[in-house]
C-alpha cells in the first residue's frame, strides 16, 4: 500500500524551480527517500515530465559506489542532462560523497536543473545543514507519519489505530510489520544501532552511559520542565556523582540535532516575552520513546500531550509552552503564581492556545484544566483536547472542547 504524504508533496511542488537546492531532512527512516523516489517522481510523471528527465541516484546502492567520488558523480549527472528541458536531479544519501557541496553548487544557476537531496547519519543529521549551501539551500523537514497518514495504512478503526499509534509510533516501516514482536524489535534495534550510533560517531562521544541515561530521563519525563541543572541533579541522585552541566547541555543539543527530540520554550503570555530555561522536551516519534523505555511506561496522558505537540509541528506551527502569571488571595495575603498553557501555537498571524486533558470527569478537573485559559485576556482561540469520544462543543467561556480523534484526523480541527 502506498502511504500518501500529501502535505510534503505540496511542499515539494511549491518549491519547484526556485533556484535552490532542496534538502530533505528528518529523523532516520521517516520516509525521506520514498517521498522523492516514489511519491514526487510519480507526480512529476503524471504531470508530463519525461522519465528520462528524472535523474535518481541512490548512493547507498553498492552498484553506485563509483558515484561516491565527487568528480564521477558530477560527470555522470552532466552526461544525463541531454537537452534544455527541465531535469530533476534526486540524490539519496548525499553524505556518502566527500565535497558534495561543490558538486551540488555546480548546478546552481542552471535554468534546466532542479536539485533535491536527502541524507542521513553523522554528516546530515544536523538541522543547520542548509548553511552548507550559503543561503542557496531550502530545507524541507519530514516527520514520521501523522495519525491522519498512519490510520488509512494501518487498516484499523480509529480507536484501535490510535492505541497502536500511541504504542508503536509512526515510522512508516512499523506500519507494515504484522507482529508486535517485530515492531518492538525493529524500534529498539533502530534506536540503539542507528540513532545512538550516529550521534556517538558524529561527536566522538566516549561517555555513552551518560547519553543513555539522559535519554532514559527524557523519555520518562516527556512534557516535564527541565534544564541541564535539573538533569545534573537527577544524575547525582541516581549515580551519586557530579555531572558536567555543559556536557549535558551539549548532549541535549545533539539529540535535537538528530531530530530525536524537540524542545518547547516557555512564553509569558501576558508579558509577551520568552522565559529562559527550563524547557519541555518531546520525542519526534512516540514509538521510539516507548522503545527506549522497553515499553514499560505507557502513560496515556503524557503520550497524548506528545502526540498533540507532534501534530502541531506537522501542521507547520511554532509551538511554545505558555505561562500565565496570576495573583490570588490566601489568608488575606496576595500571592503570585503561574499557570501553564500546554501549547501556544503560532503560524503567521494565527495563534491558538491548546490544553491537553486526557479526561475531565468532574467539575473540579474541568476548572483545573481551564484555569490558565480563563486568565488569558486576548481574543485568540482557546482549545481543550480530550482523550475521550467527546462530541465537539463550545462552552460558556467560548472555549472549544474537541476529542483527540477529531483533533488529529480533521485538517480544519483548529477552526471547528
Amino acid at each position: 500500500m502506498l502511504i500518501k504524504r500529501d502535505t510534503y508533496l505540496k511542499k515539494l511542488i511549491s518549491v519547484q524551480h526556485n533556484g535552490m537546492i532542496k534538502v530533505i531532512t528528518g529523523i532516520r527512516r521517516c520516509g525521506k527517500s520514498f517521498l522523492l523516489s516514489t511519491i514526487y517522481t510519480d507526480w512529476l510523471k503524471e504531470h508530463g515530465v519525461d522519465a528520462a528527465h528524472i535523474i535518481h541516484i541512490n548512493l547507498e546502492n553498492r552498484r553506485n559506489i563509483s558515484l561516491r567520488n565527487p568528480d564521477n558523480l558530477l560527470a555522470y549527472i552532466d552526461s544525463m542532462i541531454k537537452d534544455d528541458a527541465m531535469h530533476y536531479i534526486m540524490i539519496d544519501e548525499i553524505q556518502h560523497v566527500p565535497e558534495f557541496e561543490d558538486v551540488l553548487n555546480s548546478y546552481l544557476g542552471m535554468s534546466n536543473v532542479d536539485v533535491y537531496v536527502t541524507g542521513s547519519n553523522a554528516r546530515f543529521l544536523s538541522k543547520d545543514v542548509v548553511t552548507t549551501f550559503r543561503g542557496r539551500g531550502f530545507q524541507i523537514r519530514v516527520n514520521p507519519l501523522s495519525f491522519s497518514e498512519y490510520l488509512p495504512a494501518s487498516g484499523l478503526d480509529k480507536e484501535d489505530g490510535l492505541m497502536e499509534y500511541m504504542y508503536y509510533g509512526g515510522l512508516p516501516q512499523v506500519v507494515f510489520l504484522k507482529e508486535n514482536e517485530e515492531k518492538i524489535y525493529f524500534l529498539k534495534d533502530l534506536f540503539a544501532q542507528t540513532y545512538i550510533r550516529d550521534i556517538v560517531e558524529r561527536y566522538r562521544i566516549k561517555n555513552t552511559e551518560m547519553l543513555d541515561e539522559l535519554l532514559n530521563i527524557l523519555a520518562s519525563g516527556i512534557g516535564a520542565l527541565t534544564n541541564p541543572g535539573k538533569l545534573a541533579n537527577t544524575f547525582e541522585s541516581i549515580h551519586h556523582e557530579k555531572i558536567n552541566r555543559t556536557t549535558l547541555a551539549n548532549y541535549l543539543e545533539y539529540l535535537r540535532d538528530a531530530f530525536i527530540v524537540e524542545r518547547a520554550e516557555r512564553y509569558d503570555i501576558k508579558g509577551k516575552k520568552y522565559i529562559d530555561s527550563p524547557y519541555k522536551y518531546y520525542f519526534t516519534d512516540i514509538g521510539l520513546r516507548n522503545a527506549r523505555l522497553n515499553f514499560r511506561q505507557i502513560e496515556r496522558s503524557h503520550i497524548m500531550e506528545n502526540l498533540i505537540y507532534n501534530e502541531l509541528i506537522f501542521r507547520g506551527f511554532t509551538v511554545d509552552v505558555g505561562v500565565v502569571p496570576v495573583q490570588t488571595m490566601t489568608d488575606g495575603m496576595r500571592k503570585r503564581s503561574q499557570l501553564e498553557v500546554d501549547f501556544v501555537c503560532n503560524k503567521g498571524y494565527d495563534r491558538y492556545y491548546i490544553q491537553s486533558a486526557l479526561e475531565m470527569p468532574t467539575e473540579e478537573k474541568i476548572r483545573q484544566e481551564m484555569a490558565s485559559l480563563r486568565n488569558i485576556d486576548d481574543s485568540f482561540k482557546k482549545i481543550v483536547v480530550v482523550g475521550t469520544h467527546q462530541p465537539l462543543y463550545h462552552n460558556h467561556d467560548g472555549f472549544t472542547i474537541i476529542s483527540i480523534y477529531d483533533f488529529l484526523l480533521k485538517d480544519n480541527s483548529l477552526e471547528l
